[in-house]
């Protein structure tokens, strides 16, 4: 009867084992048995399979078609079985080794380095190096194991951890908000004055909609353009003018009353396209353990969902 359900996997082992060396004795001194016991083990996997593997002589042992054909799909078994039981090894060991992080300037410096001190204390092994760049690189060719990123996702050669979801809000001071017309209309905002963003691919757009609504783009006129966030976070908190800035960068600012939200009823946005707060890593078939510690720590560090947007 042919029954595959009964073949485990030192059955198969010892099958290869025959296979590629073609003799019982062989395969019998290295797994410390009888040879009449490797013997018996392939007559049983014959049985189990109803197929004759070997033809067998007192000159030699030769494979059958029905053994090669069991070759292919045996060694592709084992194969399988060894990842797992790497991956599984993986996670028990401790990570170690050199991790190289990448990150935005501003949210590396405000979300990954403070979080940096408990993870090496819980991976005291792990080294790590952290580079803040605004610049989008390729991990391929930086040599980078994660990086940090607020982006719309679409590189298939990576992969992508989320941890959030971004969002935009444009908020201000009270005190600017004191001292300035009540803004009831997006359009109002081209009499404020707007502190912008400006990177290396120009000025950030101004976006908004309604629910149910397309994105609009106002016709602002920067007040103020920088490409350093914190100067221009800065401003806003000393009344001069309002920012459109992500959750993560202004959220604990809006939480302490030191900004508040303009138009709280309008979505806001620098690109028509979500954007989320991930981690990115080259794409391969089994990811190293400090890599997987890395992300999982910073996943448990941001929670969810993650602290700037309480």
């Amino acid at each position: 009867m042919n029954s595959l359900d009964q073949i485990d996997l030192y059955t198969l082992r010892i099958f290869v084992a025959v296979f590629r060396t073609l003799n019982f004795s062989t395969v019998a001194r290295r797994e410390g048995v009888s040879a009449s016991k490797i013997s018996r083990t392939i007559s049983q996997l014959e049985d189990s399979l109803g197929e004759q593997l070997f033809y067998r002589s007192t000159r030699a042992i030769v494979a059958t078609e029905a053994g090669h054909v069991l070759m292919q799909h045996a060694q592709t078994a084992l194969s399988e079985m060894n990842h797992v039981r790497t991956e599984l090894n993986n996670r028990k060991a401790e990570p170690t080794g050199l991790v190289r992080i990448n990150a935005p300037v501003f949210f590396g410096q405000n979300h990954i380095a403070p979080g940096l001190k408990g993870l090496t204390q819980r991976f005291p092994n792990l080294t790590l190096e952290l580079m803040l760049t605004d610049d989008f690189i390729d991990p391929h060719q930086e040599g980078v194991d994660v990086t940090f990123r607020i982006a719309h996702l679409l590189d298939s050669s990576l992969h992508a951890h989320i941890f959030a979801e971004q969002h935009y809000y444009l908020a201000a001071a009270p005190s600017y908000l004191a001292q300035h017309e009540l803004i009831n209309t997006p359009e109002q905002l081209r009499q404020h004055q707007c502190l912008v963003y400006k990177g290396n691919e120009g000025p950030n757009r101004w976006l908004c909609k309604q629910l149910e609504s397309e994105w609009q783009q106002l016709p602002i006129k920067a007040f103020l353009a920088s490409n350093n966030a914190d100067t221009l976070l800065r401003c806003a908190l000393d009344g001069i003018g309002l920012v459109l800035f992500p959750d993560w960068l202004i959220g604990q600012h809006l939480h302490s009353g030191a900004l508040v939200k303009v138009l709280p009823g309008h979505f806001w946005a620098i690109n028509p396209q979500q954007q989320h707060v991930a981690a990115i890593y080259p794409n391969t078939r089994h990811s190293s353990r400090h890599l997987r510690a890395v992300i999982e720590y910073f996943s448990d560090y941001f929670g969810k969902p993650p602290y700037w947007q309480h």
